[in-house]
């Protein structure tokens, strides 16, 4: 057996993992859970990045084996630091649900249309982008380099700078055709070349830890960064006739391809191509996921341990009563998200959900169609046949959307792994240190010793058809 280390960073939680990984092993250890909580200050919102760093630090000085072969970060993507030329911190990073790129956006689209802009970097438009923070960035022209979050405590933990492949594509300033930074839109833009490092594919080594006591010289492996990207590098994939969903704050659903797809109705129908491992193409669009749920019950003072009882009674609420967009943008700010949907709802002239359960089910409903258009869309742009769909992530807990989204589409939805983000990192570590072969021996690996469950769809999708036509009437 062989020991890795995965520093995973979801936007409301982050954890320090282990794994002991063998030819038919891949056993995993969470060390260290910490909460990852934004905090306003002045009116911005940011993200407590040295707190996460404190926490990090916590969680590997937990580990107390002293044959540890790597660690790999991974995080959420578009959010940075800025550091000036002696690698100081300049200002804390702010959070993508910070309200700042309202006047960036325009900004940016009288310099570049939005056509060239998805000819070149193919991304689906979302107002928090990379591209967009950077606009309406007060600490630009001070900076020396830029590095988003993994990156950034890549070079907290090493000394060495560097971006990563698959969560640099996340920032609109990619080109997807070369997959290299884009001068073009750099140049375009005005802004300074020389803060966007040098890139780093899944797999290459990114340093090695300083003042870690006997981790101190533990090679640094710069993994699929963008947690995204590493939870598809872990689909227990057989037939290559998938599509995905990596389902827990954002739901990302679509296919995976061998090359970007940058055509006018791929942009229309805010598709986006980024970078996976090997060269592959995560083709998606992304949905507002489980975070709806989650800031539901905090609105209601509710828990986790809540949530079995309120599925349950939302399963046995009536289906599809009331639905709604999951990306409108009132609902992308925290917040009281049930009473923003009882005003969408009022709307859209659809029933208000008046108990928990009901809104809970209107949440799921929601989301299953969520998932359904945008797989249908993804095959039908891509010409991607799709036989069975894989959710993964926090959501393959959830019994019940999984079997809304089988449903919803009329497919097998195979769900699991739940850690699916740090199956991924791991693996690329254990591929790089020549544990694993492939990405294929990987996925197969994960296959055979990891719990999954199998959702058949049940019923006519009619009546999903007829929801949807609600959402775009």
């Amino acid at each position: 057996m062989t020991m890795f280390a995965a520093v995973d960073l979801g936007a409301s939680s982050g954890r320090v993992i282990t794994a002991d990984v063998g030819p038919d092993r891949l056993d995993i250890t969470e060390v260290h859970r910490f909460a990852n909580q934004p905090v306003r200050v002045n009116g911005t919102l940011h993200w407590d990045v040295l707190g996460l760093y404190r926490d990090i630090l916590d969680g590997l000085n937990r580990i107390d084996s002293p044959d540890l072969a790597s660690v790999g970060i991974d995080s959420w993507a578009v959010d940075y630091g800025l550091l000036d030329a002696n690698g100081r911190l300049l200002g804390n990073p702010v959070h993508y649900r910070d309200e700042r790129t309202a006047a960036a956006i325009d900004n940016v689209h009288s310099r570049v249309s939005a056509e060239r802009l998805y000819q070149v970097n193919g991304l689906q438009f979302l107002p928090f982008n990379t591209i967009y923070q950077l606009m309406a960035e007060p600490f630009l022209a001070q900076a020396d380099t830029l590095l988003l979050i993994p990156d950034l405590i890549s070079f907290w933990l090493t000394g060495e700078r560097g971006a990563e492949q698959t969560n640099a594509s996340t920032t609109g300033l990619y080109d997807a055709r070369t997959a290299t930074w884009s001068e073009e839109l750099i140049g375009t833009l005005d802004l300074p070349r020389k803060i966007f490092p040098d890139l780093r594919a899944p797999g290459s080594p990114a340093g090695r830890l300083r003042d870690l006591g006997r981790l101190t010289g533990t090679p640094v492996t710069a993994v699929a960064s963008h947690d995204t990207a590493s939870a598809i590098a872990a689909i227990p994939v057989a037939d290559p006739s998938f599509a995905y969903i990596s389902c827990g704050t954002w739901s990302l659903a679509g296919v995976e391809l061998a090359a970007p797809i940058l055509s006018e109705p791929g942009r229309a129908a805010n598709f986006t191509n980024e970078a996976g491992v090997d060269g592959t193409v995560r083709y998606l669009r992304n949905i507002m996921g489980l975070w709806l749920l989650t800031e539901s019950l905090r609105t209601w003072n509710l828990g986790a341990s809540d949530l079995p009882r309120l599925l349950e009674l939302a399963a046995a609420t009536k289906p599809l009563r009331s639905v709604i967009d999951p990306n409108d943008p009132s609902f992308i700010a925290p917040g009281d998200i049930p009473s923003r949907i009882a005003v969408y709802c009022e709307r859209t002239h659809q029933p208000t959900p008046h108990t928990h359960a009901e809104y809970v089910r209107c949440i799921l409903d929601s989301l299953a169609l969520g998932h359904r258009a945008a797989i249908r869309q993804a095959s039908e742009l891509s010409g991607h046949e799709i036989e069975v769909v894989h959710l993964v992530g926090g959501g393959s807990h959830n019994p019940l959307l999984c079997q809304l989204t089988a449903d919803a589409l009329g497919l097998p939805v195979i769900a699991g792994p739940a850690e699916a983000t740090a199956l991924g990192n791991i693996g690329i570590q254990a591929r790089s240190a020549g544990v694993i072969e492939d990405l294929n021996s990987l996925r197969a690996l994960i296959a055979r010793t990891q719990p999954l469950r199998r959702y058949e769809p049940k019923g006519s999708t009619t009546p999903w058809t007829d929801a949807t036509a609600r959402l775009t009437t």
